[in-house]
């Protein structure tokens, strides 16, 4: 791959990885065997411009699945074996960047009252999958879905457009959240726990988008000079939001995208969300990706030598499988890293906003060639 790709693959060694000796990536095998499951029991993963496919994938997952690591050292082993290491080099030298996510817990009621009053969505029949063949002249290429209205396609309404009542009475409420700030991370986050005013325990993941373009809404609020660009986290911009209650709808409203759900089984509450990939993310190991390039279920190692909380104090690095994506989520080195559920992830996601290294492990068929 080289630099016209926007990106360049390096060839590294695994003693070169530093940091690669002390990861324990025990946990990615039972991951592996739920990727391996979806590729040849429902079908395969897209493939992203990069070229890897879930063909190439698929001898990894393969080998893993007889294999039961014994120890970390076992673990890494496997993979030395049957991977090569690339780091990703970016060509406008900016290098890599991680973010995090997590899935949040909000409370909800099954019915609309005084304090239950903002709709979490299920996708609307009007709203359609577009692509470059099916797109509308007039409609930007960022698109990838639109409304369809009397036979033809044009941009779905936007989120302010949404507040405003455009799919009131259509029944497509699964529940109703007590607080529209917290909906909004949701859909940042694209997926929750929904917790019942009966104890009961739901859960919702992306469905699809409305089409419009993610805009970070921590972004305005640094170029308005409300808060400092050294102190952005979402735990500031919630604050924002908290202490400005009159300007909370003009500032989400800036992000015109609209997430809608569909509801996921809780088989097992310690597991995580069904993503993108659509297996249970695992907390610490699973890396939201861009789609157009990446494809799921490869296995990236990340390092970031400033990004110390999510690892009692020492650099965060570790081997981790690319599970899902995001709008936010766009380069061949850049990341989101899934910290887990509740609000204890969500205080570790918060804070992540660091440079970080890339390196892709390529099973060693495919790896030639890229040699």
């Amino acid at each position: 791959m080289s630099d016209a790709a926007g990106f360049a693959l390096q060839a590294v060694s695994f003693d070169a990885l530093e940091g690669w000796g002390d990861d324990d990536p025990s946990g990615l095998f039972e991951v592996m065997a739920n990727c391996r499951r979806h590729i040849t029991e429902i079908k395969p993963y897209r493939t992203g411009s990069l070229g890897l496919s879930s063909a190439d994938l698929l001898p990894l997952l393969e080998q893993a699945a007889s294999f039961r690591p014994a120890s970390g050292r076992r673990a890494r082993a496997f993979f030395e074996k049957h991977c090569r290491p690339f780091r990703i080099v970016p060509a406008d030298g900016a290098g890599g960047f991680v973010t995090a996510f997590y899935e949040p817990e909000i409370e909800v009621s099954e019915r609309r009252d005084e304090t239950f009053r903002f709709p979490v969505y299920r996708r609307p029949d009007d709203l359609v999958d577009i692509d470059d063949q099916t797109r509308p002249p007039d409609l930007d290429g960022s698109y990838m879905f639109g409304r369809l209205r009397d036979g033809l396609v044009d941009a779905y309404p936007d989120r302010r457009d949404i507040d405003q009542g455009y799919l009131d009475g259509r029944g497509l409420e699964i529940a109703w959240a007590k607080s529209k700030v917290d909906l909004f991370f949701v859909h940042v986050q694209g997926a929750a726990r929904l917790r019942y005013p009966d104890g009961r325990i739901g859960r919702i993941t992306y469905a699809a988008k409305a089409g419009h373009s993610f805009s970070a809404i921590g972004k305005l609020l640094i170029e308005r000079g409300d808060i400092d660009r050294t102190n952005i986290s979402m735990q500031s911009i919630r604050a924002w939001l908290a202490a400005h209650p009159d300007r909370i709808d003009e500032v989400l409203w800036h992000n015109r995208s609209y997430i809608f759900f569909r509801e996921a089984p809780v088989d097992d509450p310690d597991s995580g969300p069904i993503a993108a990939a659509k297996v249970p993310l695992l907390a610490g190991r699973s890396l939201a990706v861009d789609r157009l390039i990446h494809t799921f279920g490869f296995p990236f190692f990340i390092r970031s030598e400033t990004l110390t909380h999510l690892d009692g104090g020492k650099p965060f690095r570790r081997l981790m499988m690319a599970l899902d994506t995001g709008s936010a989520i766009v380069g061949p080195a850049r990341g989101d890293i899934f910290t887990g559920s509740g609000d204890a992830a969500g205080e570790l996601a918060g804070t992540v906003r660091n440079d970080a290294d890339f390196v892709i492990l390529i099973p060693n068929a495919a790896a030639a060639r890229f040699l």
